[in-house]
């Protein structure tokens, strides 16, 4: 059905909705965006092309942005939006679930897609790690979803105004500490190339095989579940599969990987799949859309200088 409904955007200090804007357009009427965080959070949003921005006020010093959740429900308690849309991470599921307390209703997870039947949201969720489909609906209250961000907004025109609101944020919490990761974050989700890895590789040390592929591809490098939580050869935000990352990359390539269910389901939104593998009767094989059988040690290298003479 095409009829189109007011949505809100909840931006936790995170100009990163980029899949969120996206979504969010596909049926909405007026999308409107709460930003509780910086200012240049607000500005980066008010060009992605919704139609309304809708800022808290700069956070005093040390406050989190979850500190604004009272703040944020209210407004959308008083918008009354059909659907409400945040990111899916930390912050984005503490201001959501203020929403839910106002509006006295629950924070869905896991939607793939939403339409509208009669005055009725409907959505369409995955269920048990993503081996069956649901549908749900949603009466009188706003359908509020914790979806994936989807990567960085980008320009579309002339920015839309930002509104500053008067917002009071709480004060019994403070940020008294920031200590980074010692590992590098990598946002695989939004990565239009991606090389995976597998048990085919023999040691830790010939990731710089894989390492020189995904160079040469302008890829990120994901994994199978075994090399980020049975080997520990590379960390837990790369494992690719049902209870790791999800990704929809437009080529996705596998090396040394068998083609196991589990890790599957976590690329099936890939546009092209190519499989590099030793075994001819991987079940790989009957999923991917390309595939190279062979010794991954001799493939690699070969394709790498392909690669890197035609550039």
């Amino acid at each position: 059905m095409s009829v189109a409904i007011d949505t809100w955007i909840i931006v936790a200090d995170d100009a990163a909705v980029g899949g969120l804007i996206e979504f969010g357009r596909l049926r909405a009427a007026k999308l409107v965006a709460v930003v509780a965080g910086r200012k240049s959070v607000a500005d980066e949003v008010a060009a992605a092309g919704v139609d309304r921005v809708i800022w808290l006020g700069q956070p005093p010093e040390g406050t989190p942005v979850e500190a604004f959740a009272p703040e944020v429900a209210r407004l959308v308690g008083e918008g009354l939006p059909r659907v409400v849309l945040g990111p899916d991470t930390t912050a984005g599921r503490a201001l959501l679930g203020a929403v839910a307390v106002r509006c006295g209703g629950p924070v869905f997870t896991r939607v793939s897609a939403l339409d509208l039947e009669g005055d009725r949201v409907v959505l369409t969720r995955s269920l048990f790690s993503g081996i069956a489909e649901c549908r749900e609906s949603v009466d009188g209250g706003p359908a509020i979803l914790a979806l994936p961000s989807g990567g960085q907004v980008s320009a579309t025109g002339t920015p839309t105004p930002v509104e500053q609101v008067e917002a009071r944020p709480m004060t019994i919490a403070l940020v008294v500490d920031r200590r980074s990761d010692e590992g590098v974050a990598v946002d695989l989700p939004s990565a239009p190339v991606v090389v995976g890895v597998g048990r085919g590789l023999k040691t830790k040390a010939d990731l710089t095989l894989i390492e020189e592929l995904a160079t040469a591809l302008g890829a990120e490098v994901g994994c199978s579940r075994p090399l980020a939580e049975g080997v520990d050869w590379m960390p837990k935000d790369r494992y690719i599969g049902i209870s790791g990352q999800h990704i929809s990359p437009r080529l996705y390539m596998a090396v040394g990987i068998s083609g196991q269910l589990q890790h599957m389901f976590g690329v099936r939104d890939a546009e092209v799949i190519v499989a590099v593998n030793s075994d001819a009767d991987a079940p790989i094989f009957s999923e991917c859309d390309y595939g190279l059988v062979g010794d991954l040690y001799r493939i690699v290298p070969a394709l790498v200088a392909a690669l890197t003479a035609v550039r």
